[in-house]
Parts: C-alpha cells; sequence; structure tokens
C-alpha cells in the first residue's frame, strides 16, 4: 500500500513526498482511515512505529476540511514530556507544512510569555504536557469547550511519570462530543480502567513489537565483568569510537554514574531520566544532537521517541529485561539505510537477556573478544545455559574473580 492508496489531500501527500515518504507502516494503514472517519481509536504501538504521523496525518487532513477559523483550540495531543511534545509539534509542521493550520506546543521549565503569546493569536491544534496545560487552564489563558479531537500519547508512560490524576482532571474539562485517540505501549489495569473512561466503541489497532533488526546495524556482544563495564566503556571511548555515542543504562542511578566516570576522563557527558527536569533533559538532548557532547547516557524511558539524526553508535551498557528493547535502542543507529554499531556488555547477569534477545530477533549477535576486558568464563556460562536453567553467579565472585589486565589494544572496527 502506498499513502496515495489512503484518500489523502494533495498538499499532505506533497509533504510526505517532500519527507521521502510513500509508504504507510502498518500503524499508519490501520489508524489513518479510521481517523479520517471520525472513529474513536485504541492503538498498541511502541516507540518507532510510526505512531506520530499515525494521527497527525488525519487530524491535519478533518481539520482542514472542515474549515473552521474561529481562533479556539480544535485538537489537543497531551503528551508525558516535553521532549515528546517538541517532536510531535514537528511532525505537524512537516505534514502540514502546505496547510493553513496553526500548531503549538507548550511545556513547563520555560517561561510562558512566548507560549502565552502564540495561544493569544490562536492556535487549531495544540501539542501540550500536563502540567503547563493546567497551569494555562487555571489563568483562563486556554479554553477547551470547542475541543473536537484529543489525544493521549504515551498512556503507560504518564503513569510511569505520575502524571495520570493530571490527565483525569484535563479529561473532565474536554466536551463529551469529541473524537480520543488513546496510545500506549502497555496496558496495566489503570490504563485499561482510564482508557475504558474515554473511550467510545473504539476501533483497535494493535502493532506487534518489532523483533528485527536492521541489516545495516553491526551488532557485537562484549563479554565483561560487571565491575569492569565502566573502565571498559572509557576505553572504547578513549581508543576505539571518536564519534558520537548513545549510552543506554537500565537505571537512572546508573546513567548518573556512567556519565560522572566519563567527566573524570574528560569526556563531554550528559545523563538523560525521569529524575531530571525537562529543561535538563532538552538541554541535554540538545546538546547532545549539535555535538557540544559527545557522550549522552539515557533510561529508556527517558529515550522513548527521542530521534537522533546520523547516530552511529549505541552501547547497551547492560541489556534490558525487556527483549524488544534490544530492538529499539540499536534501532536508533542505522536509519533510513544508513550504517550503524551496536555494543552491548554482558555480564553474568546479563545472560539471561542476551539469550532472550538472540531468540526474539532471530539470530546469534557476534562475540567480540578482542578488547582489554574479555573474559572467557562468561563464554562457557553462555554456552551452558543454553542446555541448562539460567543461575547467575553471586556478584560477589564478579568482584573478585577477574584479574584480567588491559592489553593496552582494542581491534573494535568502526563501520564507517
Amino acid at each position: 500500500m502506498l499513502f496515495t492508496d489512503l484518500n489523502l489531500i494533495k498538499p499532505i501527500l506533497d509533504a510526505l513526498k517532500e519527507e521521502g515518504y510513500t509508504q504507510p507502516t502498518p500503524i499508519q494503514e490501520k489508524a489513518i482511515p479510521n481517523i479520517l472517519a471520525g472513529r474513536d481509536l485504541l492503538g498498541t504501538a511502541q516507540t518507532g512505529t510510526g505512531k506520530t504521523a499515525a494521527f497527525a496525518i488525519p487530524i491535519l487532513q478533518n481539520l482542514t476540511e472542515k474549515n473552521v477559523r474561529n481562533n479556539q483550540i480544535k485538537a489537543l495531543v497531551l503528551t508525558p514530556t516535553r521532549e515528546l511534545a517538541i517532536q510531535i509539534e514537528e511532525s505537524f509542521n512537516a505534514y502540514g507544512r502546505h496547510l493553513k493550520m496553526r500548531n503549538l506546543v507548550v511545556f513547563g521549565g520555560v517561561k510562558q510569555s512566548g507560549q502565552e503569546n502564540a495561544l493569544r493569536r490562536g492556535v487549531d491544534i495544540l501539542v501540550a504536557t500536563p502540567g503547563r496545560l493546567l497551569d494555562f487552564i487555571s489563568q483562563g489563558i486556554i479554553s477547551l469547550k470547542n475541543l473536537e479531537i484529543f489525544v493521549l500519547d504515551e498512556a503507560d508512560r504518564m503513569l510511569d511519570m505520575g502524571f495520570v490524576h493530571d490527565v483525569k482532571r484535563i479529561v473532565k474539562m474536554l466536551p463529551q462530543q469529541r473524537q480520543t485517540l488513546f496510545f500506549s505501549a502497555t496496558f496495566p489495569d489503570e490504563i485499561n480502567k482510564l482508557a475504558s473512561s474515554m473511550l467510545h466503541n473504539p476501533v483497535k489497532v494493535e502493532v506487534a513489537p518489532v523483533s528485527a533488526t536492521a541489516d545495516t546495524i553491526q551488532q557485537k556482544v562484549y563479554f565483561v565483568e560487571k565491575d569492569d563495564k565502566l573502565d571498559l566503556l572509557t576505553h572504547i571511548l578513549e581508543n576505539d569510537i571518536k564519534e558520537s555515542v548513545l549510552v543506554f543504562s537500565r537505571t537512572k542511578h546508573g546513567a548518573d554514574k556512567i556519565a560522572k566516570k566519563l567527566q573524570k576522563h574528560k569526556i563531554s557527558a550528559e545523563a538523560i531520566h525521569g529524575n531530571k527536569s525537562q529543561n535538563q533533559r532538552q538541554n541535554a538532548l540538545t546538546n547532545f544532537k549539535s555535538g557540544k557532547t559527545r557522550i549522552l547516557v539515557a533510561t529508556d524511558i527517558a529515550a522513548r521517541g527521542i530521534d537522533i539524526d546520523e547516530l552511529k553508535y549505541v552501547v547497551n551498557f547492560e541489556l534490558s529485561d525487556v527483549s524488544e528493547t534490544y530492538v529499539h535502542r540499536i534501532g536508533r543507529t542505522g536509519r533510513a539505510g544508513a550504517e550503524g554499531s551496536s555494543i552491548s556488555f554482558v555480564d553474568g547477569l546479563d545472560l539471561l537477556n542476551l539469550k532472550n534477545t538472540e531468540k526474539l530477533i532471530g539470530k546469534k549477535i557476534p562475540i567480540d573478544r578482542d578488547h582489554p576486558f574479555h573474559t572467557d568464563s562468561l563464554i562457557a556460562e553462555k554456552r551452558d545455559s543454553n542446555n541448562k536453567p539460567f543461575r547467575p553467579r553471586p556478584q560477589t565472585s564478579q568482584a573478585s574473580s577477574h584479574s584480567k589486565k588491559p592489553n593496552n589494544k582494542s581491534n573494535f572496527t568502526r563501520n564507517r
């Protein structure tokens, strides 16, 4: 199927062509016709599936065809973080570049005067984070009485970040007669209840978690004891990779620890996670994109929805317990046919995650032994784990067992 098969208006098709898009992703193919038809939608989709375009394109078309110019907000997209809000607004601007829709993003952490002035001039489509939206509503700057379309994006992440009560407050202020589009990657009980309370006879669109990795990404596993991981990362960044690197950490504390270690070695690094303010996260991302900061250390929740053009390297400092996360992590490199590289650090506690990840992607990830902290004991343990239940070694033995000294050489081969 092509976008030209979805009954889209010419200005949107022209914008899509200029963006280089010809074929819709599965969620776009399923969602766009139903949203154009005015149906409520319950979407199960993760980052990287093309979800934003799946709702942005039909919203732009529906509002354009109604052609109501009343300086009132007609569509509201509620999203948990400033980074996601900015990217969603950029998508509306891109797909609607040949339309007369007025789009605006509002978020906290910055002075409200600029956002307030834009709101007073009139906005058709508003992208907002919960806190700043409630601030503007309480000040009488924003009215939602003429709202026609409401999008709740990343609902499960709203729950993770403690925004569900704010979301419920906002929903109570919306007109009963509206179209609601609800997106979440997962559906714990509270999110299921929230969806049921908001949606009317919704069409359900589910996109299976991505399980394939791009052929253009060179994947490697480095077996390393847990206590050597920071030294290995520092070694690689000092000797083998000179470009920007996105490093994934399992925990917020871990992300901070990695960034501080790299800073001590005069490697410019910043951490991005849920405990950082929106302003701190956006500044870190901006610095990384511009090259001011060479290394960005991120948790999975903080990194959801973040797209970084021309990124060549991803390092998994630990593997996630959720195998699909591996695909999304390394998928931030090797985009649009470009080459990329991913390195995964695996210690004894990561072996089961490695086994599950390889099962998901349907292939073995090559082991690179040519680094100064390689340990053969983990290879033997991995081989044994294929034949018997996994039993991780106590961490104390990991800390005491390694006596391997760096050999001051590494033969990490870059893709480009």
